[in-house]
């Protein structure tokens, strides 16, 4: 059986891996400039680990700030095959209930073109397949690990990506609902699309912290109360984790390690040498 490396990318309160062996920091540089902070690799129950903070320890990096390509291409450069990111969101649905987990499969984009997500240009044009945009089988994995840590969990839905900073306008979260989205955030689908370029399984381990501001019932979305929910979430996240990393330690069955395997349109003679150098570890397999 063929040893894994599983990525982990901690969000709001998720700021490192308890339980970690054989720790090490490492930093590297990138050809999309720093990560968000310093890798730090281990083990976990034996598998091997890379764990990186959005934001930033000390949670430095606005949403629009966090260097995305960086922190996809460094894991891909240490070996992740698999990567969970953990994140807060808000619920657009009343039965999920601030505390419960989501395990979404869909994404929808209200980003404002601020953010990069492609590894292609400069000389290369790829074109990966995207309609479900996260491992069925890694989510799998992360529904049965949030179970058996004790969480409610919901199996599936769709993750409205907003630009932030701020949270939603009431009129932005009632229409967001009209449109049938479950969950609400600011960060994954940059990493969903780099992971998915970077042939990477990601899935999403999303705590639900508040309603927004659409539903009457409750106090409109607070930082003081989305803290206090991150509180009770971070050590179910972790417990997640530790469950699910010992049944991610095979080698997947799925295609997300082919992603690339047809995307690539650009006439391979033409490209660039510093793009070829650059996304090496991306797409030079493709390319020999």
């Amino acid at each position: 059986m063929d040893q894994m490396t599983i990525g982990v990318i901690g969000g709001s309160g998720l700021y490192e891996i308890e339980g970690l062996t054989d720790i090490d920091e490492v930093r590297l540089e990138t050809p999309f400039g720093d990560p968000s902070d310093a890798y730090i690799t281990g083990k976990l129950e034996g598998v091997k680990m890379v764990f990186l903070p959005r934001h930033g320890r000390g949670h430095r990096l606005l949403p629009s700030e966090v260097p995305y390509r960086a922190n996809i291409y460094g894991m891909k450069k240490l070996g992740v095959q698999r990567i969970i990111s953990v994140s807060a969101v808000g619920s657009m649905k009343e039965e999920i209930v601030p505390g419960h987990i989501v395990i979404p499969d869909q994404f929808f984009d209200r980003t404002q073109g601020k953010r990069a997500s492609t590894f292609f240009g400069q000389g290369v044009t790829g074109h990966v397949q995207f309609a479900d945009p996260v491992c069925e089988e890694l989510s799998d994995v992360l529904v049965a690990a949030g179970q058996s840590a004790g969480a409610t969990v919901h199996k599936g839905g769709t993750y409205i990506c907003i630009e932030g900073p701020n949270f939603s306008t009431r009129a932005e979260s009632k229409i967001y609902r009209s449109w049938g989205v479950d969950i609400i955030g600011m960060t994954n689908l940059p990493e969903a699309r780099l992971a998915r370029e970077a042939e990477i399984c990601y899935g999403t381990v999303a705590l639900a912290t508040d309603y927004d501001c659409w539903h009457d019932g409750h106090e409109d979305v607070t930082v003081e109360a989305v803290l206090a929910i991150i509180k009770q979430n971070v050590d179910m996240a972790r417990n997640i984790i530790k469950q699910a990393v010992s049944k991610l330690s095979s080698v997947p069955r799925c295609e997300c390690g082919e992603s690339l395997k047809f995307a690539i349109m650009t006439d391979h003679s033409l490209i660039p040498e510093q793009t070829r150098k650059d996304l090496d570890p991306i797409i030079g397999k493709y390319l020999d």
